[in-house]
């Protein structure tokens, strides 16, 4: 016997609260990828999750004028009407780099679903923020 099929015209709440808000506007119709940020071993890291995507097939990343940005595609593989709450199609984010990256050094690898991009960052990209005082 079939699953019931539920087709909406308006998205669950919950539905609406795991999607970024630039998802629902109607000029970009791509979901975004959540990413985590940090800086180690003299490399600014950006770890993207991607979990079910074949990354030779359907992620690219570039990198131009300051901004990294990973592309995916997630194709839905079947073809049977069954309900599904698995995201399909384009999903996209770019991420400012801190000034001075080595753009010709980046590398990427993928790892149970974790997109890993390495940025190397000159020396003083890396120093901690300094304290100003307001007079």
């Amino acid at each position: 016997m079939p699953l019931p099929t539920r087709r909406r015209a308006i998205p669950d709440l919950f539905d609406w609260l795991e999607t970024p808000w630039t998802a629902l506007l109607p000029f970009g119709s791509s979901q975004t990828v959540r990413v985590e940020d940090y800086i180690e071993d003299g490399k600014y890291v950006i770890r993207a999750e991607l979990p079910g995507i074949d990354p030779e097939k359907d992620v690219e990343v570039s990198a131009s004028a300051g901004v990294l940005t990973i592309h995916a595609e997630r194709r839905e593989e079947t073809e049977r009407d069954h309900r599904s709450e698995f995201r399909y199609g384009s999903l996209t984010r770019s991420v400012s780099l801190p000034q001075g990256a080595d753009l010709d050094k980046i590398t990427a690898k993928y790892d149970k679903g974790i997109l890993k991009i390495s940025v190397p960052i000159p020396e003083e990209a890396k120093s901690p923020a300094r304290r100003i005082a307001i007079e």
